[in-house]
This record gives C-alpha cells, structure tokens and sequence, in this order.
C-alpha cells in the first residue's frame, strides 16, 4: 500500500504543471510513438493468444492475464502499417491499458523506456497531415520524432461506442427551460469532440469546441476581454486532460486563478482511468470529473450541472 501511495504522490506532483510521462515504443523500424504512462497497467511478453471468430483483423486475439479476459489489438494495423507476423510475436511486446472504462491490451515491436516531459514540447499533428490521421500530437526526444497515437480513434474503429442519447433523455430535455448558454468542449482528439458534440446536441445545447487547452485559454480570454465574466458567455466547460501545449489539469488551475474565469464550472472529461484522477482533480480544483465515454451519463450530468445554475 505505501508503494501506491509513493506513486500516487510522484505523479500527483506533475498535475498542474503541465507534465506528463511518456511511455516510448516502437511499431515498425526506427520510429517512435508515445503513450501516457498515466494510461499503463503493466507492460509485459506477449503472452500466448486466443483467436476471436469473426474479430476486426487487427485485434489478434485475447489474453488471460491476472484473471482478466483482454483483447489484443494489434497496433501498427490499426495505423496502417503492416502487421507484426507471427514470427515475432515471442519478441514482441503488449501494453495493457485503460480507456473509457475498458481494459485492452495494444501489440508493439518493442518498448523504449519512460520520459518526463512538458506539454508545451507536444504539438499537434502538422495541419498538412489530413483530417484522418492516428496522431493526437507530436514531439522531439533526442533529436527524434516522436508521434503519439490518437487511441480514441482506433478504438472508436475496433469497438465503436454509442454516442446516441436515449429517446427518454432527450423527452426530459426537451421539457427543460430553454436558452441556456452553450458549452465549451476541449479535446484533442477529433473522434471525441464529435461523440460530445452529438451527444450534446442531442439535448438541445450550443456546443463551441477548441482542440487543446491553450486554444481554450485564449477563447475564454477573448470573451472576457471586454471586463465579463467566462460564466456570463458560458453555461460551463468540459476538458479533456491529455492535450498538447497545455494539458486539462493546467487549464483548470490557470482558470481557477483567474478572477474573470474561476465561477466557470469545469467538469474534466477523459479516458483516464484508475486510483490518480481524485487526487489530481481535487489538487487543481476542477468542479466534476467523470470517465469516458458514456452518452446518457454525458447528457444527464451536463443537464443537472445547469439545472441547479
């Protein structure tokens, strides 16, 4: 138990200081992705693996690891790269993750090692890249490139989430007084912007999107501008914590500090999951946190938040 608590507050340290860990590896050759160590359970061989009947062809089958039944999706497929053949798989590696409440297993050539970084060194994606590539940001480590994936996307392909909200939501909404303020939704992934946005919508809200939290920090400056409050434009905000230049938790303490945006109620919204998220969220005073993705729970918490003002 000490040992958790030890990493708990390691980690809790890089919260509002708009750090992050990196898990590096690699798919194919010389190239190297990232991914959130917040996102990590365990990373291990690859295991020996069961075939799914009638499977998307990059999830390569599932795994029993420590009681857990967990599919084993093949990463470089889900990109477009070529396959990791069945050689080697004995030398290849899985990193088993949690995303929006489910547990999965990602298939990589091999594993680098763990970096601190800054989320001012992570980009987005050059803009000549094309609207439908696997990329959330990019960065430099020792003089590379370094991608890292959009997640969201790949899993949205290989096991779609609904986001269509139930027929009796979207009656109870309907009864709600009407002309309430819109909703700004930050998220760097292209994926999760649309699923809240419809899912929003579908409940009869003005949705205003940004991709990052910087872009969401200059919005909310530019609205103000004229000596308003954000509350006065805003009905309340919901952030993605994973972003380039400026992460969530960064937003929110940068909000909190500002006398102009700190009434704006925050709510984080990710696809991190496990024992950190109340100890940071407490920590940079966000007002609600809630996992992704689930339609319904969306829209009824989003409805109450403005219901009670």
């Amino acid at each position: 138990m000490a040992g958790v608590l030890d990493s708990v507050n390691q980690r809790t340290q890089l919260v509002g200081q708009n750090r992050l860990e990196l898990l590096l590896f690699r798919l194919r050759g010389r190239q190297m992705y990232g991914i959130n160590v917040f996102k990590v359970k365990e990373v291990l061989q690859c295991p020996k693996l069961s075939s799914i009947p009638n499977s998307r062809s990059m999830v390569r089958g599932v795994a029993h690891i420590r009681g857990e039944t967990i599919p084993i999706i093949d990463l470089a497929m889900s990109i477009g790269l070529p396959a990791i053949t069945p050689d080697a798989l004995a030398t290849s590696f899985v990193i088993i993750t949690e995303y929006n409440r489910r547990t999965q297993g990602f298939l990589v050539a091999g594993v680098d090692r763990i970096v601190n970084m800054n989320w001012e060194d992570m980009l987005p994606p050059p803009k000549g890249a094309g609207n439908d590539v696997y990329l959330t940001a990019v960065t430099h480590i020792d003089d590379k490139l370094v991608e890292i994936i959009d997640v969201e996307k790949i899993l949205a392909e290989v096991s779609p989430l609904s986001d269509d909200v139930s027929t009796d939501i979207q009656t109870r909404s309907r009864e709600r007084a009407s002309g309430h303020l819109p909703v700004l939704v930050v998220d760097d992934s292209s994926v999760a912007r649309r699923q809240i946005q419809r899912c929003l919508t579908a409940i009869g809200m003005e949705v205003i999107t940004r991709d990052d939290g910087k872009q969401a920090l200059d919005y909310l400056k530019e609205i103000t501008a004229d000596g308003s409050k954000a509350r006065d434009h805003l009905s309340l905000i919901i952030s993605d914590v994973e972003m380039p230049e400026m992460d969530g938790y960064t937003l929110v303490t940068r909000c909190k500090n500002d006398p102009a945006l700190r009434d704006t109620f925050i709510m984080l919204h990710t696809s991190l999951s496990g024992v950190f998220n109340t100890a940071m969220v407490q920590k940079v005073g966000a007002d609600e946190f809630m996992a992704k993705f689930s339609a319904d729970e969306l829209a009824e918490k989003v409805m109450e938040i403005i219901d009670r003002g």
